[in-house]
C-alpha cells in the first residue's frame, strides 16, 4: 500500500514540487497541501519545503506559525506522527514552537548556496533509520539564515538525549556544535538546513538524499 505524505504549501515556499518528486521517487503519494487548509486529509507524514513563506517579512516562519494549517500541523506532531521541515521548513518550526532555538543570520552576513558535507550524528529519529551513525552526506544547502543558535541548557539537553541529527563537517554558517539538523523529544519531528530533495538524482550531483526520504516514508507506515 503506497503511503500519502503531505507537502506544506505556503505563499513563497519553492521547493515543494522538488520534495514532491523525492517522495514519488521513494515509492510515497505527495500532496500538497495549502496553508489554509484546516484538514489534512489521510497523510501519514508532513513536510514543510524551503522557500520564503510570507516573504521571510518580519524574520523566516513568524508569519507562517499564524497559518491555519499550523494548528493541523502541532496537532499531527504531537501525535506523534513524523513531520520534517527543510531549510524554511525549520525556520518554521522553531517558530511554531515544535522544535527548540532559533536560525539567525549565517556569520559573516552572506547568503550561502552550496553542496555542503553533513555527518549523521544518531539514528533515533524519523529520517534517519537507513544511516549509520558517522556516514557523510553531501547535500546543498540555500539559505542566509541558517545559523542555528539556542542557550546552553538547551544545548545541553539536545546532546543529552541524542537530539542533534546532523553536523557539517566544515561549518558554514556558525551554526553552533556545527549543527545542522535537530530532532524534538519524541523524534518525530525534525528540523534540517540541508536540502535532501536536491540530491535525489545523480544527474543533479548525488542522490544521497533518498535515504532520508526513504526513513521518513518508514516511520510514516
Amino acid at each position: 500500500m503506497q503511503i500519502s505524505v503531505g507537502v506544506v504549501v505556503f505563499p513563497g515556499s519553492n521547493c515543494e514540487y522538488d520534495v514532491c518528486e523525492a517522495l514519488e521517487l521513494v515509492g510515497a503519494i505527495p500532496r500538497l497541501v495549502w496553508h489554509n487548509e484546516s484538514n489534512l486529509g489521510d497523510v501519514r507524514g508532513l513536510v514543510i519545503p524551503g522557500g520564503f513563506a510570507h516573504g521571510d517579512y518580519l524574520r523566516p516562519g513568524a508569519i507562517a506559525k499564524f497559518s491555519r494549517v499550523m494548528e493541523a500541523v502541532i496537532k499531527f506532531a504531537k501525535d506523534g506522527r513524523p513531520v520534517l521541515g527543510i531549510c524554511n521548513g525549520f525556520q518554521i518550526l522553531t517558530e511554531a514552537g515544535l522544535l527548540p532555538g532559533a536560525l539567525q543570520k549565517n556569520a559573516g552576513l552572506r547568503f550561502i548556496c552550496r553542496p555542503e558535507l553533513v555527518s549523521i550524528s544518531t539514528r533515533d529519529c524519523v529520517i534517519t533509520s537507513e544511516l549509520a551513525v558517522g556516514s557523510m552526506l553531501s547535500l546543498p544547502i540555500n539559505h542566509f539564515e541558517g545559523n542555528y543558535t539556542c542557550d546552553k541548557a538547551t544545548l545541553d539537553e539536545l546532546l543529552q538525549d541524542d537530539r542533534v541529527v546532523m553536523r557539517y563537517e566544515h561549518n558554514p554558517n556558525g551554526s553552533i556544535d556545527s549543527i545542522a539538523a535537530i530532532a524534538n523529544q519524541s523524534k518525530n519531528v525534525v528540523g534540517m538546513m540541508p536540502h535532501p530533495e536536491r540530491a535525489c538524482d545523480d544527474l543533479l550531483g548525488s542522490t544521497h538524499g533518498l535515504p532520508i526520504f526513504r526513513s521518513l516514508l518508514e516511520a510514516a507506515k
